[in-house]
């Protein structure tokens, strides 16, 4: 019997750290919130120091010491530790606490937080309790996702959750939403391990034995993967379960444990098969299995190839030599083992000399690294003569011939640190180097970074030689894990994401600002640009319309003859549209109209300068000012009689003239131009009798008549409605002209 050891087996890190703590704190007045972890036998030993388990954070008096276990507590449980001068011990392991910040922010930014998980899990318990807004929790891909349709969702997972599950579950929710859903992979990268290690052993084996708590959600999901492969899956919670008859017939056995199993307890299982059937049982790894199954493989063609070379019939001893071919083989791939460029190896110092060291290489003898390639700021021989029988980590540069490099380690190693932080969501900056038919090019130090097309912007894009040499601003999407990694990002969703914050402060901004606005209010706002009807101007950050007829009372051709750009001015709202999103203000109505100030500048017997602008039969009008008109009647133009004022007057003349009326209530101004003109001599016939006993002729058909002293007969009447009724004592001017 074969057993097959997973690679990833007994404690993860977390919970290395969260059990350790337990058994080497002091035990007085100390208690744990919930089972530190998963697994019976682990809390029994804590329990037995004297630290009590409590199910409710009220069972723990004032002044207490507190564990918080590996799978983390909600936020409020820290808060009320404080309030009870509880000493809080926090062994949360940090994959749970990468989650937990994560909700926290998107809860915080107003997304709903969606966690792949088991809703009875304390891990999950413990996440909700960091959300501050809307959460859900799907522990399967066929559950109702319809819920977060509307909205901007931040995806997690459970730490210990299945990968293929999770997998599922995000699909499903990025087809359902119509927004941008943000995932961020939080399950713990031992998880993801130990469930490759059970589909492997599961394929390769004819049993697999599960160990770990029966409450344990990571080696209740072990069992699952293996299930599926395998029809024969045994879950031991300890060596005491263990029946060898379930698998003394089989040739391969798998053994893996959850990573809430101690390596205790695998050890008394691996020892109670050892102690049923010791003469055949041989333990190797996952990676040992598949190793040598790929050099039988090989050895196998070799084997085939050096048969055919010879094309003659095998004597009765062919058997025996093809055996000591394969075995031949074998040893030598053995040590053949390739170098792989970019790939670490742990190495011994064997020398150090003047241009730099030699370290031994398993299987590959001693190889020199110059020091230009040594971690350090200024090499010297002694230095690494310390180091002669110690290991460094070094990393393959090239394979023919080989070149390593302990340099290059350190500069991997900090580049992972950036690497962790953009698993963690940081916005990172490349160059684009290249393209190709799916995207865009680029590197992050040693690692290869590929954005695909429909990740650059929103919409498509035709043309990606453009973007080569320009800086792009990058969000994860996945890591590809090879042989090298491979960084897959977008900066469409930064842009979006921006986009809507940007849209969304705008609305929220708008919204304030009709709230605090309304009709026949003064604000103060700055020009911003002049069109051919208006201004907008900028009133609290929203545009508004000046529209030009409300600019001036004289009426104005152009914004730049009242307003200039990029000034502040006040202005009154004259009218909100919400719906429409459009608010109409003026400048003008916060102005005096020339007619309020008329009475200041102007009285009766005044003389003018005004300027022709209409005429009509019963006179003219004059523009003393911009928006301040007077009449001339036909009759104040000249002494001589006037069938038209055209005779005389012409439009845009400039005239003088005196006011004979002025009436700043009812906005009208009587001129005289004939004032201003010395009257004429009258000329009377040598026969005035004659002339006097003569019929007289009608008005309009007088032309070169006498100037008689005038009577109210002299004057024309007149009634224009265009002139808001002028009446006749308006037009007879002062008694002095009478005379």
């Amino acid at each position: 019997m074969q057993v097959i050891l997973a690679n990833n087996c007994g404690f993860c890190e977390g919970v290395a750290r969260a059990v350790n703590t337990a058994l080497t704190v002091s035990p007085d007045n100390a208690y744990v919130l919930g089972e530190i972890i998963h697994n019976e036998d682990v809390v029994s030993r804590i329990t037995a120091r004297g630290i009590r388990t409590v199910e409710r954070l009220s069972e723990v008096p004032d002044g207490a010491t507190l564990l918080i276990r590996s799978h983390g507590v909600g936020e409020s449980i820290y808060e009320e530790c404080k309030k009870k001068q509880v000493a809080v011990v926090d062994c949360t392991c940090p994959f749970v606490q990468r989650t937990q910040k994560i909700v926290k922010k998107a809860s915080e930014e107003g997304k709903t937080v969606a966690i792949a998980g088991d809703r009875r899990h304390p891990e999950v318990e413990g996440l909700i309790g960091w959300c501050t807004g809307e959460s859900f929790i799907f522990a399967s891909e066929d559950e109702d996702f319809t819920p977060l349709r509307e909205k901007k969702v931040v995806l997690v997972a459970q730490t210990t959750f299945s990968a293929q599950r999770f997998s599922k579950i995000r699909k499903n929710i990025q087809k359902e939403c119509k927004k941008t859903v943000e995932v961020f992979e939080t399950i713990c990268y031992t998880t993801i391990g130990r469930q490759r290690d059970a589909q492997k052993l599961s394929a390769l084996c004819d049993a697999v034995i599960v160990i770990g708590g029966k409450n344990s959600s990571n080696t209740e999901k072990l069992c699952e993967i293996a299930s599926a492969n395998c029809g024969h899956v045994y879950r031991l919670t300890g060596a005491d379960g263990f029946k060898y008859e379930k698998i003394k017939f089989c040739n391969r056995v798998g053994v893996i444990a959850g990573a809430s199993t101690p390596h205790w307890q695998i050890q008394e299982v691996l020892s109670k098969m050892a102690e049923n059937n010791a003469e055949v049982l041989k333990t190797e790894t996952v990676e040992n299995v598949e190793a040598q199954e790929t050099v039988s493989a090989q050895a196998e063609v070799k084997v085939a190839e050096a048969a055919s070379a010879k094309q003659t019939a095998r004597p009765k001893s062919a058997q025996s030599k093809s055996k000591k071919v394969m075995d031949d083989a074998l040893e030598g791939m053995a040590q053949e083992k390739p170098f792989h460029n970019n790939e670490i190896l742990s190495v011994e110092v064997v020398l150090a000399t003047d241009t730099g060291i030699y370290v031994s290489v398993s299987g590959k003898g001693e190889i020199l690294i110059d020091k230009a390639d040594l971690d350090c700021e200024q090499y010297s021989r002694e230095l690494y003569t310390e180091k002669v029988g110690q290991k460094i980590d070094v990393m393959v540069l090239a394979t023919n011939p080989v070149k390593l490099s302990e340099k290059s380690v350190r500069k991997i190693r900090e580049e992972e640190a950036v690497l962790k932080d953009i698993e963690d969501g940081s916005v990172f900056t490349v160059t684009c180097t290249g393209f190709n038919k799916g995207g865009l090019t680029a590197e992050l130090g040693t690692y290869p970074v590929f954005i695909p097309a429909r990740e650059i912007r929103s919409g498509f894009v035709k043309e990606l030689d453009k973007y080569v040499g320009k800086t792009l601003r990058l969000k994860l999407i996945e890591i590809r894990r090879g042989r090298r990694k491979e960084i897959i990002a977008s900066q469409r969703v930064i842009l979006e994401a921006e986009k809507a914050e940007q849209e969304a402060a705008r609305a929220a901004k708008e919204e304030a600002f009709f709230e605090s606005i309304e009709v026949g209010q003064i604000v103060e706002g700055k020009v911003e640009r002049a069109t051919t009807f208006g201004a907008f101007v900028s009133v609290k950050g929203f545009d508004c319309l000046a529209h030009i007829s409300d600019l001036s009372w004289t009426g104005v051709k152009e914004v730049k003859d009242v307003l200039e750009i990029g000034k502040r001015y006040e202005f009154q709202v004259l009218k909100i549209d919400k719906e429409r999103r459009k608010v109409s203000i003026g400048y003008k109505q916060l102005q005096p109209q020339p007619w309020d100030t008329a009475a200041e500048k102007y009285a009766e017997g005044d003389i003018v300068h005004g300027k022709v602008v209409r005429i009509v039969p019963f006179g003219a009008f004059v523009e003393i000012e911009k928006g301040i008109d007077g009449l001339v009647h036909v009759s104040q133009i000249s002494y001589e009689w006037l069938d038209n004022p055209t005779s005389v007057l012409q439009i845009g003349q400039e005239i003088d003239a005196k006011i004979l009326a002025f009436s700043p209530a009812e906005r009208k101004i009587t001129l005289s131009i004939k004032a201003l003109q010395d009257r004429p001599e009258p000329v009377y016939p040598e026969d005035v009798e004659e002339e006097q006993s003569r019929p007289r002729q009608k008005r309009n058909n007088r032309r070169n008549s006498r100037y008689d002293d005038y009577d109210d007969g002299d004057y024309r009447e007149w009634n224009d409605s265009s002139y808001d009724g002028v009446s006749i004592g308006e037009m007879l001017g002062s008694d002095e002209d009478k005379k």
